[in-house]
């Protein structure tokens, strides 16, 4: 008979077998002290005990309990399942990627959350506050999972090699062995078992086996930047504020780390946004380049895209800094939003009842100076400005060249006419 995995029969019990989550286990141990109970949802990266910790909790308190899963499990399951918590009260309903509950799954689940029919605990990858339906969110505790520390992936390897329920002491491991596999499971328990468990699947218990063995099957790190998971989102946020922060090593890491995810058209489109976004006119140069790089990435496909990209990221790393191009048009948005104004009658593309001494002077180029184009509650409005300490020489030259060339503004063609005219005279 086969085996189920080594990450199955080492799943912890009880509480007090988890490693980590010290805060939340705190928590949960008070819960269990004064005998209560609330519906919750643990959320974190994979493989730090989010379905564990639930399971454990569940008997550690001694109280029924049913899993489910969001995305196999159909609708007559969670309703036979969700009935059988009612017969059996009180009970606690384990719904791992609860995220992904469609809308008849959560027309199920609702109204027995609101009448306290049971509780729940959801476990999921992605950030609750923006996957999880909110009526369920706010019925609910969320609870955060943290990434496990090396040393306590580490006790959870030793752990493995000895447990009965493990390796049984049927294989032995050079400590710098271990070290390297907790070191690159990122914190990820489940990710550390399962290579702990094909390395000493791939030599005889007579051996012992060396940093060099394990390197040799399990040389491939986990980078936590699944392109579906939350670790992905945040990992293009830190890339784009590094940019902007013009941190270039950073930059370049957080590229890197994205690019190992094969989201190469994901990095292209964040990359290009944030070069019109936070260089723009500082630099219109590296914006264009960096268009380029990315068309050039787009051609070559990875691993070779990696080239263009980490040349363009360095630049605009390096690059001065300017978002008020970005910010006027944000500003200009919301005013729109708030307060919806007429266009002036001489901008109009048709006018009507409009004299011809007051249309717009399509050929008279001295006039077009002097005239307002703002509608007349906006007089004044000023949504583009920018920031001399962090822009560079050809905004800053735009700027100069503009202020130059200023004329007074006036709303009447007439008017506008009259100051071109009085001009020319001097």
């Amino acid at each position: 008979m086969i085996d189920k995995p080594l990450a199955y029969r080492m799943r912890p019990e009880l509480l007090d077998e988890v490693l980590g989550q010290e805060k939340l286990i705190a928590f949960l141990k008070k819960l269990l002290d004064s005998q209560s109970l609330l519906s919750m949802v643990f959320y974190g990266p994979p493989g730090t005990g989010k379905t564990t910790l639930a399971r454990a909790f569940a008997n550690t308190y001694k109280i029924n309990s049913i899993q489910l899963n969001a995305v196999i499990d159909n609708k007559a399951k969670m309703e036979q399942a969700f009935n059988e918590a009612i017969r059996f009260q009180p009970s606690i309903v384990i719904i791992d990627e609860i995220h992904r509950l469609d809308k008849g799954k959560q027309d199920l689940l609702l109204p027995h959350l609101e009448n306290g029919d049971f509780y729940l605990i959801g476990c999921t990858t992605a950030n609750p506050l923006i996957s999880l339906n909110p009526a369920i969110r706010s019925r609910c505790r969320l609870l955060e999972t943290e990434s496990l520390k090396p040393e306590q992936v580490r006790i959870g390897l030793q752990r493995a090699l000895e447990s009965p329920k493990g390796l049984n002491n049927n294989r032995t491991f050079a400590k710098e062995a271990l070290d390297y596999l907790a070191k690159i499971s990122a914190g990820d328990m489940r990710f550390a078992y399962n290579q702990l468990e094909a390395v000493a699947l791939s030599y005889s218990s007579s051996h012992t086996i060396t940093l060099e063995d394990t390197q040799e099957i399990s040389n491939m790190p986990n980078y936590l930047s699944d392109k579906d998971e939350d670790e992905h989102y945040d990992t293009v946020s830190a890339f784009q504020k590094s940019i902007r922060g013009s941190q270039v090593d950073a930059a370049i890491y957080y590229l890197a780390k994205l690019l190992k995810s094969g989201d190469l058209e994901g990095v292209i489109r964040r990359l290009m946004v944030t070069a019109y976004e936070d260089v723009g006119l500082a630099n219109p140069a590296a914006v264009d380049r960096c268009v380029n790089a990315c068309e050039v990435a787009r051609q070559v496909g990875l691993p070779e895209a990696q080239i263009p990209l980490g040349f363009t990221v360095a630049e605009l790393a390096l690059s001065p800094k300017s978002k008020a191009a970005t910010l006027a048009i944000e500003d200009a948005m919301a005013m729109v939003d708030d307060s919806p104004i007429r266009v002036r009658d001489y901008l109009r593309l048709t006018r009507a009842n409009v004299n011809e001494e007051d249309a717009y002077p399509y050929n008279e180029w001295d006039t077009l100076d002097y005239l307002e184009y703002l509608p007349e509650e906006l007089v004044g409005t000023k949504f583009y400005q920018i920031d001399y300490n962090r822009t560079g020489k050809y905004e800053k030259n735009l700027d100069e060249y503009w202020k130059a060339n200023a004329h007074p503004r006036v709303g009447s063609v007439r008017e506008a006419r009259a100051l071109a005219k009085k001009a020319k005279k001097k």
